[in-house]
């Protein structure tokens, strides 16, 4: 049975989203705007990010181990920066301005914004909850005091942070954090030690009941967004995926984030009026090239190799026909469309081409030994792939490459490697790995995946790159807010994408994401991706509740 990747995927794409930015004052006026309904259901919306044996009674915003809708549905940031639509949501902030070289940072904090337990929030529990990660770094899970050098408040509704030294896309990290409120937290100690089993938040649902295989979100009826349109969110536990599949094709679950195989014979059918599904591509799976194999770090032997992978093949027969072959700049689209180079269009699809691929090694010097496998000064090409064990797609993915390698004379064996070493193999400071498939972390534009897959300090660079010219050129666009000058940025690292191929992009890692209309309309969907869809997406949740509408 195919293992769910929710987990792994969602905790680093909520840290990877990027801000666009701008010269001077930005309104962050949202796209979708929170609807201020007064008409309200009792029917319970029934929700499973991901199937969960039990529940630990943990909603503690700074835990990665806090139940769902933590992030979102009862706290939230100043901003939500959304990696599917690329708009930006205004949640306790409602503008924000550059200034000093676009070192200080000053938001406008929401007026009229009250904590669930009817205390008043202020700029000052802004500043309270940044000057707490600084006094706690383990909390600090989004690194915000690596850049910050102060957060002072200005009045009662603004907050001036100073960074350190320019770095505008950083800034999406520090307004993307959750805030809590000072007269509660100050009182706790350190944050990363308590479960918070009595959260109060300014989101708007409070927790209604818990049990370690139940809970319930109510709805907070003084929510600055206007009265939730639906009054009980309920999260029940399901021990795998079959018996979520099962549930959510019986009409029981009205929102979910989970594999299913054969989606349409197995849940749409069952009721074609409201059964719903819409699986946008949330990041690109690639394969790793590890640059420091002294065969691997030949860009004619990562030619070959991407000429002799059949990306449909995977898209259709690994991944079940849910997603498409990813494109050759490593560009997750349609998300990031506006940021394709114009001049570089003509390269966008990655060729399929074996015996291209073959021409390649052999004016390189290749010559295939008695195993028929390409050789140079007695090495062969002959590697090791490693893929999360479980990861049933993946596993097919990783044999159909191993088939297309062999045809052209390189010699592939996949090691499934359990989660916790495979992690271990990619994360270390000395990478113990030659070829790997693994996720990348996009955002609303091309930066953070960039940054986090190509910088030489990148968070997730597992090649191990180091580029002079892809560091100036993610360097330049961190510096200003003007977009012209950021997609003259970009297209420099698309093109070294595109012709060097630090490592491979093969298909576009998809959001799982299902919907009933039975009882809620209004969901985001195919025609209309205003937001990433899944309910396991921190601080998208609870937007999305605000926007749906009980079904006539």
């Amino acid at each position: 049975m195919k293992k769910n990747k929710v987990g792994a995927f969602a905790l680093t794409a909520a840290a990877a989203l990027t801000l666009a930015g701008c010269s001077t004052s930005t309104s962050a006026a949202s796209p979708v705007s929170h609807a201020k309904r007064s008409v309200q259901s009792s029917t319970p919306l029934e929700v499973v990010p991901s199937p969960n044996g039990n529940f630990q009674d943990n909603f503690n915003p700074f835990s990665a181990n806090a139940n769902y809708g933590t992030q979102g549905i009862i706290y939230q940031p100043l901003f939500y920066f959304d990696n599917v639509s690329g708009h930006t949501f205004p949640l306790l902030g409602t503008t924000y301005s550059w200034s000093n070289g676009n070192k200080t940072l000053t938001v406008n904090i929401r007026k009229g914004v009250k904590w669930s337990d009817g205390k008043a929030f202020t700029a000052n529990d802004v500043v309270f909850t940044f000057n707490m990660l600084k006094h706690y770094p383990a909390a600090d899970t989004n690194g915000d005091w690596t850049m910050l050098a102060s957060v002072k408040a200005d009045g009662l509704y603004k907050v001036v942070f100073q960074f350190k030294s320019t770095n505008v896309p950083f800034a999406t990290y520090i307004l993307g954090s959750a805030i809590v409120p000072q007269h509660i937290w100050s009182k706790m100690g350190d944050p990363t030690k308590v479960a918070n089993t009595n959260p109060v938040g300014t989101g708007p649902y409070t927790l209604e009941s818990f049990s370690t295989q139940d809970y319930k979100y109510l709805a907070n009826n003084h929510y600055w967004g206007g009265i939730p349109p639906v009054k009980t969110v309920d999260f029940p536990a399901y021990s795998g995926n079959d018996s979520a599949d099962m549930a959510l094709a019986k009409g029981n679950i009205d929102w979910s984030g989970s594999f299913i195989p054969n989606v349409q014979s197995l849940f749409v059918n069952h009721d074609t009026q409201h059964n719903h599904y819409f699986f946008p591509p949330g990041n690109i799976v690639m394969m790793y090239t590890n640059l420091k194999d002294p065969l691997l770090s030949q860009l004619p032997v990562r030619q070959a190799m991407s000429l002799a992978i059949n990306r449909a093949q995977l898209a259709q027969e690994g991944e079940y026909g849910y997603t498409k072959a990813a494109d050759a700049l490593g560009l997750v689209l349609p998300n990031n469309a506006a940021w394709i180079d114009p001049t570089l269009k003509s390269k966008l699809n990655p060729a399929y081409n074996p015996a291209k691929a073959i021409q390649i090694l052999e004016k390189a010097g290749y010559k295939k030994n008695a195993q028929g496998i390409f050789a140079k000064n007695g090495k062969a090409l002959s590697f090791t792939l490693q893929v999360p064990a479980g990861w049933t797609d993946w596993d097919t993915d990783c044999q159909l490459i191993t088939n297309d390698l062999q045809k052209v004379g390189i010699h592939v064996t996949v090691n499934e490697e359990q989660t916790g070493a495979y992690n271990n193999n990619l994360s270390q400071p000395k990478k113990d790995y030659q070829l790997a498939l693994s996720w990348t972390n996009p955002g609303p534009t091309p930066y953070f995946l960039y940054e986090n897959l190509l910088a030489s300090k990148g968070n997730y660079n597992v090649e191990q790159l180091n580029s002079p010219a892809v560091n100036a050129a993610l360097q330049s666009y961190s510096k200003t807010t003007n977009l012209a000058q950021q997609k003259q940025a970009i297209y420099k690292v698309e093109n070294y994408m595109a012709t060097q191929l630090p490592s491979i992009p093969l298909f576009y890692g998809p959001i799982w994401y299902e919907y009933r209309t039975t009882n809620y309309t209004g969901f985001p969907t195919q025609a209309n991706p205003w937001i990433n869809p899944a309910p396991w997406t921190n601080f998208a949740q609870g937007i999305v509740l605000m926007h749906l509408h009980p079904a006539k």
